[in-house]
């Protein structure tokens, strides 16, 4: 396949003839024994699809990032990918070892009519990158994959009126237990969340020391994200743990810091110091001062006084 190339899966049955699948069971849900996928050669396969994807996988033959940091887990490697995603996957030819474990696609038509179809898209973790997955401990897998063969046991049977509630109850069970590994991920993994605030603090000075909001106005979540090499709504729920803040946040509190550094050791006024940190307008300077401190930026500066 070429490199530019790229496949769009609308249904799930084009997957499985992608895949070299049997035909799906049923055609808006399919849990998939992951050792019976067949990808075409090639070193790198690029495709978006238009549905959830949720994969339990062993023995992939990258190693997958977290952050800046490279991990080697021999556990289950647990990713979630919605709608519109663009998934890039490079295959590693020399590594002999066959993935392993469970897919489960679910169309989005599957959950019209139930309470989960605007709230899945409250789990953040259908944002994170592949490189941010959850790796989960044996005992945990083997509770996921009871739910996905619980899932298949379900669609297999003769479809009634209560199929698709007892397919969704199953289905929102393994997303809040998604929900509480990826909390606990973020608490115990201390060095790398240490490596993360440590990095983010450095990268906020940056951006607030050099001119950078003078010529380019405030940063956005997008590019701080970036430059700590995690997707944005992963670091604003790791950060959201850790310290109780969003990324945004974070952002506001290094504006409002350096704002109260100038407001109390320089002579500039409310509109130079305003534009010197990136605001076009400085009653949108103002606004924002006084939302977080409670007080105008006049009125802090009188206090110095």
């Amino acid at each position: 396949m070429s490199r530019s190339n790229m496949y769009r899966f609308h249904t799930i049955n084009e997957f499985h003839i992608y895949s070299q699948l049997p035909k799906p069971e049923h055609p808006l849900i399919s849990v998939i024994d992951y050792s019976q996928v067949k990808y075409p050669d090639g070193s790198q396969i690029k495709w978006s699809q238009g549905f959830y994807s949720i994969g339990l996988k062993r023995n992939v033959s990258e190693k997958f990032n977290y952050g800046q940091q490279k991990y080697d887990f021999d556990e289950g490697v647990f990713s979630f990918v919605s709608p519109g995603q663009v998934l890039n996957i490079e295959i590693n030819q020399s590594i002999r070892a066959k993935p392993n474990g469970w897919l489960m696609l679910i169309h989005p038509d599957f959950l019209w009519g139930t309470s989960l179809a605007t709230r899945i898209k409250n789990y953040a973790f259908f944002g994170y990158s592949v490189s941010e997955a959850l790796f989960l401990s044996e005992k945990e897998e083997e509770m996921i994959v009871d739910i996905l063969k619980n899932i298949e046991r379900e669609y297999q049977s003769n479809i009634d009126k209560f199929s698709q509630n007892i397919i969704i109850s199953q289905l929102e069970l393994l997303l809040n237990y998604a929900e509480r590994y990826y909390e606990r991920q973020f608490i115990t993994r201390k060095i790398t969340n240490h490596h993360v605030l440590h990095r983010l603090e450095q990268v906020l000075s940056e951006y607030f020391d050099h001119q950078h909001l003078l010529h380019h106005g405030l940063p956005t979540v997008q590019q701080v994200a970036e430059h700590l090499h995690l997707s944005p709504n992963y670091l604003s729920s790791l950060l959201k743990v850790l310290t109780g803040q969003t990324t945004q946040q974070h952002i506001h509190s290094k504006l409002i810091e350096k704002a109260k550094e100038k407001l109390s050791t320089s002579e500039l006024s409310i509109g130079e110091i305003a534009y010197e940190l990136g605001f076009e307008h400085p009653t949108s300077f103002t606004k924002l001062f006084k939302s977080k401190t409670n007080t105008s930026p006049v009125e802090f500066r009188q206090s110095f006084n």
